[in-house]
């Protein structure tokens, strides 16, 4: 049972962070990381078994596979921009982490303008003239 691993850890690894954090504060943020490290290759697997089966889906409805690219490069920076955003709020630097959070919705949006343009020109298609 994966998610037992995966509790078990984080429990762990939040007990030792709790003892540590008092005397060396830094070696408590290290030892988050590590552990986000550790929990993100446990689902490795799991996550290239989703990325198999989107990749699947879209050649079988004949999507391009330019847009998936792009929605997986969005999934990519969302969870990158979530897991650097908590390691400094744990680490007392909430500014810094919401510097993070724009930075990633802004190339969320950057990245989401071909789509956009699709959808939009798929629209005007459709639109009587």
């Amino acid at each position: 049972m994966e998610i037992g691993t995966i509790v078990g850890l984080g429990l762990i690894a939040t007990t030792l962070a709790l003892v540590v954090k008092r005397e060396r504060p830094e070696i408590a943020v290290l030892l988050s990381v590590a552990t986000g490290v550790v929990v993100f290759l446990l689902l490795m697997d799991k996550i290239a078994a989703v990325v198999e089966v989107f990749t699947g889906l879209g050649e079988r409805a004949g999507l391009n596979s330019l847009y998936l690219g792009i929605i997986f490069k969005i999934i990519g920076i969302s969870y990158l921009a979530e897991f650097g955003a908590q390691i400094c709020r744990d680490a007392g630097e909430g500014a810094i982490a919401q510097k993070i959070e724009l930075a990633a919705k802004i190339m969320v949006i950057i990245l989401a303008i071909p789509i956009l343009m699709a959808v939009l020109e798929t629209l005007l298609k459709l639109l009587p003239e």
